[in-house]
């Protein structure tokens, strides 16, 4: 076997590993992304449900004030 041969033979035995570690690296990219994306948009959708129920929440609170009498 010449030096060539075996670098072939090595750098044939090297390419299954690196492909299945790329695919293995966007497959957990995505998920990562998907998850942190799932959660800021959890975030805003519970922000927007507080700022109701604060709202909601004023609304009757500023009704029920008795207004001052004039004589």
């Amino acid at each position: 076997m010449t030096a060539w041969e075996i670098f072939v033979d090595v750098a044939l035995s090297l390419v299954p590993p690196i492909l299945v570690g790329g695919i293995f690296y966007l497959i957990m990219r995505s998920i990562l992304r998907a998850d942190s994306k799932e959660r800021e948009i959890y975030s805003q959708i519970e922000a927007e449900e507080r700022a109701k129920l604060e709202t909601a929440a004023a609304k009757p609170a500023a009704k029920k004030t008795p207004a001052k009498a004039s004589k």
